[in-house]
């Protein structure tokens, strides 16, 4: 087969999602030829994912007419010919609309093809002596062999014309008995781990998982699984999933301002974090991590996601370095969100159990002091986790995004008194109070609070998500509450 020289650069997209031919510039003269197999750079501005190959493979086929496949693997895999030339096949084995779609073509050395997860790839030598090479961006282990799916070559129902009748080729026995399409298991997803799921939010994110029916969900917290403890990670094969949900934190910020708190603070809000956006950054992992309005020192009334970084204490400053470590991570999203209520102590429950005291005649306790002079909105935890799964859905471009409640901020003292009424209908007996007057006499060490809390919400609808308001949403809480206590 004649092999076309000196054609520029480009990039094809095919019927199946995600499957791109490439045209490669191949410079020849009487000495033999040249090319720029793989180039990172020029390949990915054309729309080449940044897959991140860990390994490259070459199968050499003796003769004309060896044929290989039909098999769906758990990687992405870039396709080119050293030397002679293929006919392939690729059929989509992803759950979907397009399961069962098939793209075929010739490629030589001056065309290649990227290939994602869960296509299925079959090739047929059309010369002695061809050289097939293909770089894959994850390493074989037992445990994703047993994750790989297969369909029948000779499948009719594909419609796969092959230059050479299949019965004239060397195949082997394993791909004559492989399933025919109607019977092929389709290539399940990568998995999503979820760390920190006995916190507010992690619940949150495993009740909307179940309730979802989603399956390929793994949950750990901290007597399992360490964020901050670098052998930890050694435990875990990588390599099994696509996406890291952090729902963990050290989230006692009065307490991290001790010398143990501020150890136990850096390690589980930086340290972790860290450890965690190096590996999903070697292994090509998707993290959605959960950050806080206290990475911001609060001077400003409304805080958009590129506001500098200003914290204020501890864990702001713990916050803000996770912030930044997460950043490298080239697939991450950051959700800062601000006073979280969830299944859990908070303080929206804090409130309920004072306001039943303050109505009970038989407690002495009269009325409850509250700060007024922090302002910003309530963020309720399954708000959350539908945000973050509407982020991964709708492949959202990556990045930090703020997510609160919806609505207009109030003060602690404002949501105190509502939750009062809503409770007993004695809102009467929260008593606002300063922050400097409300901690004068505490007994321990106090973390610096931002002033204002409210975050802009306007990235996070452009990117098509519009949370709910809190003052609806608290209404639904305590009600739900409420009704517990009945």
């Amino acid at each position: 087969m004649a092999l076309e020289y000196e054609k520029e650069l480009g990039v094809q997209t095919t019927d199946i999602p995600g499957l791109l031919v490439f045209d490669l510039a191949v410079h020849g003269d009487a000495r033999g030829w040249f090319k720029e197999n793989w180039q990172r750079a020029k390949m990915c501005a054309l729309g080449l994912p940044d897959f991140g190959p860990v390994q490259n493979n070459i199968s050499f086929n003796a003769e004309r007419g060896v044929t290989r496949g039909i098999h769906a693997e758990p990687w992405d895999k870039y396709i080119s010919i050293g030397c002679g030339s293929v006919f392939g096949a690729w059929v989509d084995l992803r759950p979907g609309d397009t399961f069962g779609r098939v793209f075929t073509c010739v490629l030589d050395p001056s065309r290649a093809i990227y290939v994602p997860r869960g296509v299925g790839n079959a090739f047929q030598a059309l010369e002695d002596g061809t050289v097939y090479t293909y770089l894959v961006n994850a390493h074989w282990s037992p445990e994703l062999k047993r994750t790989y799916t297969f369909v029948n070559l000779a499948d009719p129902t594909l419609g796969i014309e092959w230059p050479i009748p299949l019965d004239a080729c060397e195949l082997s026995e394993a791909d004559k008995h492989h399933p025919y399409l109607v019977d092929a298991l389709p290539m399940a997803p990568r998995r999503t781990l979820v760390c920190g799921c006995n916190g507010q939010l992690g619940r949150a994110v495993r009740a909307l998982a179940e309730e979802r029916g989603l399956e390929g969900f793994d949950y750990c917290d901290i007597d399992t699984f360490d964020l901050g403890d670098p052998a930890a990670y050694e435990s875990i094969d990588w390599s099994l999933y696509g996406t890291v949900i952090n729902c963990g934190a050290y989230t006692a910020v009065d307490r991290a301002e001790t010398p143990e708190g501020r150890a136990a603070c850096w390690r589980a809000n930086a340290t972790g974090p860290a450890l965690m956006a190096r590996v999903c950054a070697e292994h090509g992992i998707t993290l959605a991590h959960v950050s806080s309005d206290y990475v911001f020192d609060g001077v400003a009334e409304l805080h958009s996601e590129d506001e500098p970084l200003s914290p204020l204490g501890v864990y702001g400053q713990t916050k803000a370095a996770g912030d930044l470590a997460v950043a490298g991570c080239p697939r991450h999203y950051i959700l800062r969100s601000s006073w979280v209520i969830g299944d859990g102590h908070n303080f929206v429950k804090t409130m309920m159990g004072l306001a039943r005291r303050c109505a009970d005649p038989a407690d002495a306790l009269e009325h409850v002091t509250v700060v007024d002079d922090q302002i910003g909105c309530l963020t309720f935890t399954d708000e959350m986790a539908r945000a973050i799964f509407h982020l991964l859905d709708t492949q959202a471009p990556y990045g930090v995004y703020n997510m609160t409640g919806s609505g207009e901020p109030a003060s602690w003292a404002d949501i105190a008194r509502r939750v009062f009424e809503l409770t007993c209908g004695n809102g009467v007996a929260v008593v606002p109070v300063s922050t400097q007057a409300y901690y004068a006499n505490a007994a321990g060490p106090v973390a610096p609070r931002p002033t204002h809390s409210a975050l802009d919400l306007s990235k996070l609808a452009a990117a098509g998500f519009s949370p709910a308001p809190w003052a609806e949403e608290l209404d639904r809480y305590v009600a739900a509450e409420l009704s517990l206590l009945a």
